[in-house]
């Protein structure tokens, strides 16, 4: 695992050495740059580790010393009025810990530290993940406004084509203004999609603080969906994903407090060795003490059995962590071939029957051979399965984004493979 943090973090590290050349291109790598360099969350868990390094420093120092002073039989009655009678003691006394809680204090701060990186990784998964997804949604939008034009592009053909018909009285009216009608609906699909790219522009530029975006997203073809791993392989992956990882990072702090837990039922010892001047005749004496609290196992007990269960418990989660990230993958392996699957089908067999169909259609209806309601049909349809082929690729887009977050990869997506001539997940 820590290999595969060590080349993420690298990963990372040249994403951020080479930063885009223009301010206004925008590519998917350049998007994980920022947000791994400027994210709250992530800067959050740095300054975490701040405060866990302190925690640890603090949990290494042993018991203090304490210096005391005790004066006894003054400013009494009688011969003891005053100081005349006075006895000053000065005093050294700490604690002697025993069982070990010195070295399971250590323990449990460092296994906190070492936790930090991987929840530090987790995190960035995630934001990285999300990062995929408004970027994919910027692609989207512009390949729906790229549909939309030639929508409009067929459409106008169609109004072409309908005024002439009219002009030579072969065609009423009614059609010319269906055919426009048609249009208009076209053109505002395609604005609606200018909208809806500006809006994810600002969604995506809102993940490191940009309140006014200057970019253009440079993304690739939604549509390119090479083949992954088998689910198998994948499987393996997810062994090491920082989700489950964590659980052993946990598993060891639990075993760090049980063995702090343990070492409660063994007594500290306090002592304490000082000098004493004795008023009456002048002299000085040593004195020594030592103390030692009874019960102390009974009372550790209530917090080692908690300690104990707290571990028991953490297996459990740990597996059905598992079960729940295995049928995620599952799921997401399973939506990205059946979705690959039909983009290739529609790509090769579906639209380019369509194409030669509605160009048909087009000279048989300049012929006068097929009524308008048929052209416009074909037209209809054929918008509609290059919709209905780009919403698969972008759900098999974001089964792969899952592929990833999940299995720990470097996030490299078809959208952005394509744009820098890569196109391996």
């Amino acid at each position: 695992m820590h290999v595969r943090l060590a080349a993420l973090a690298a990963w990372v590290a040249a994403v951020v050495a080479f930063p885009a050349t223009a301010a206004d291109r925008l590519t998917l790598d350049d998007a994980f740059a920022r947000v791994s360099f400027s994210h709250p969350d992530l800067r959050l868990l740095d300054s975490r580790g701040s405060v866990l390094s302190a925690e640890s420093q603090q949990a290494a120092q042993r018991p203090a010393l304490v210096a005391g002073a005790t004066i006894e039989n003054a400013f009494g009655s009688g011969e003891y009025s005053g100081l005349r009678g006075a006895e000053l003691t000065l005093t050294l006394a700490s604690v002697l810990e025993r069982g070990g809680k010195l070295d399971a204090r250590r323990a449990m701060a460092q296994s906190r530290i070492d936790a930090l990186a991987v929840q530090r990784e987790a995190q960035r998964l995630d934001l990285l993940a999300e990062t995929a997804r408004r970027y994919l949604a910027v692609v989207a939008a512009d390949h729906r406004r790229a549909l939309g034009a030639i929508d409009v592009e067929q459409r106008q053909r169609t109004v072409v084509a309908a005024r002439q018909r009219l002009q030579a009285g072969a065609s009423p009216e009614s059609v010319l203004l269906t055919a426009q009608a048609a249009q208009a609906r076209a053109e505002l699909a395609r604005d609606r999609a200018s909208q809806q790219q500006a809006a994810a522009r600002q969604h995506l530029a809102a993940l490191w603080g940009e309140r006014v975006p200057s970019f253009e997203a440079v993304g690739g073809d939604p549509l390119v969906l090479p083949a992954v791993a088998p689910m198998e392989v994948l499987a393996r992956e997810l062994e090491r994903t920082p989700e489950l990882v964590r659980f052993a990072d946990e598993r060891r702090i639990g075993e760090a407090r049980l063995q702090l837990a343990r070492s409660a039922a063994t007594a500290d010892l306090d002592w304490q060795v000082g000098v004493r001047r004795l008023q009456t005749t002048d002299d000085t004496a040593l004195i020594g003490g030592i103390s030692l609290p009874l019960g102390s196992r009974s009372r550790a007990e209530p917090g080692i059995r908690a300690a104990e269960a707290e571990l028991e418990t953490m297996s459990i989660e740990r597996e059905a962590k598992g079960l729940s990230l295995y049928s995620t993958l599952v799921e997401a392996h399973g939506r990205y071939e059946v979705g690959r699957t039909e983009v290739q089908r529609l790509q090769s067999d579906v639209l380019p029957r369509l194409a030669r169909a509605e160009q048909a259609a087009e000279r048989a209806y300049r012929a006068g051979a097929v009524s308008y309601l048929e052209w416009a049909q074909l037209q209809s349809e054929q918008t509609a399965v290059r919709q209905q082929q780009l919403d698969v690729a972008l759900d098999a887009q974001r089964a792969l984004i899952e592929i990833q977050r999940l299995t720990g990869q470097a996030f490299v997506t078809p959208v952005a493979a394509a744009s820098s001539g890569d196109s391996t997940p």
